[in-house]
């Protein structure tokens, strides 16, 4: 399998590329940047060739897939481009900047039997899914209530093209900020924890306290508080936030008829949970990973496994498409202040 990278920022240096090539069904074929330098240097190390366009990689017949690493406005169109090109495709997300993009993306991976995936790499923690099958099994009994938050200092720290002018805070590149940036991750993963689907939101989405460097408010949301209503009945609350400058915090918390489990809030313990007598019970798998410390995410791997077997991945953008609607649903909410109804 050969694999094309288009967009050579941050994300694809620390997860794509070096996933891409740890994975030994897959070779490297190319790259795209609009900082040519960037793609050279980066096809130096990695292997393949750097394209002098997006259309001259999809064009090429021995790319047989490619990671779409872009600003969140062109994840549609790239994606779309690729599929009708015949490429399978990873794409970032959040899967697209609307809803209708957000299907028109769906349709096109139908339309050319190819595998399409959006890159919510929570799911494929290993904490994450162990305790998926906690809850599955009844460890805490019948989940009642819960609270989900993904919060750091911000992209201006994270960014290949950091400070504080980053892509990330400007509109026309990003069209959301924290929202989509890291609320979509915990959006997505509280659906897959439960089993459930998100089916009304509350939401604030606003801008707090990021500027550029002219002292102006950014573009953007850089804190996102929702009220999430599931289809079982469960309650909770998801935060998101680029303005927790002394640690990241990147938990979850779901309350049970019979305990409470709570997920990477013990620094020594990725789950404990906590039962209805007061038993506690620990398990010790895996650090969460953090923008200083990366560790191998698990989605590179399972879209590979995907594209070789043919089999939809656990992350399609068909069902990704809820927790993308919980998304512009909240925005809606924060923006005309009532509660919004997901269809």
């Amino acid at each position: 399998m050969k694999v094309g990278i288009i967009g050579c920022g941050k994300i694809a240096q620390v997860r794509h590329l070096p996933e891409y090539a740890d994975n030994k069904d897959v070779e490297i074929g190319g790259l795209f940047d609009f900082n040519m330098e960037r793609a050279g240097a980066l096809a130096a190390q990695y292997g393949g060739k750097a394209y002098a366009s997006s259309d001259e990689m999809l064009a090429d017949p021995e790319i047989d897939a490619v990671s779409i690493c872009v600003a969140n406005v062109a994840h549609a169109e790239l994606s779309i481009k690729a599929l009708n090109a015949g490429k399978h495709v990873l794409c970032e997300k959040p899967m697209a900047i609307t809803l209708r993009e957000c299907y028109d993306m769906v349709d096109a991976a139908k339309k050319n039997g190819k595998i399409l995936m959006i890159g919510q790499n929570q799911r494929f923690t290993k904490a994450h899914q162990h305790a998926k099958k906690l809850i599955e099994d009844g460890a805490i009994g019948t989940p009642i209530l819960f609270r989900t938050t993904f919060g750091h200092g911000g992209p201006e720290t994270w960014s290949v093209d950091g400070g504080k002018n980053t892509w990330f805070f400007d509109k026309s590149k990003s069209s959301m900020g924290a929202m989509a940036d890291l609320g979509i991750h915990k959006t997505d993963l509280i659906q897959y924890l439960l089993n459930d689907r998100i089916v009304e939101t509350t939401a604030k989405v606003v801008t707090l306290d990021k500027r550029y460097e002219d002292g102006t408010l950014i573009g953007v949301d850089d804190n996102a508080v929702c009220i999430y209503r599931t289809q079982k009945g469960v309650l909770g609350t998801m935060t998101a936030s680029w303005t927790l400058y002394g640690e990241e915090d990147n938990s979850t918390r779901i309350c049970g008829t019979e305990g409470i489990m709570k997920i990477y809030e013990n620094p020594a313990y990725s789950i404990e949970i906590v039962k209805r007598g007061g038993e506690k019970i620990f398990y010790e798998i895996e650090a969460i990973q953090t923008n200083d410390n990366q560790t191998k995410s698990g989605i590179i791997d399972k879209f590979v496994e995907a594209v070789v077997s043919g089999q939809e991945p656990e992350a399609s953008g068909e069902n990704v498409l809820n927790a993308m609607k919980a998304v512009f649903a909240s925005v809606e909410s924060s923006e005309t202040g009532r509660a919004v109804e997901i269809k």
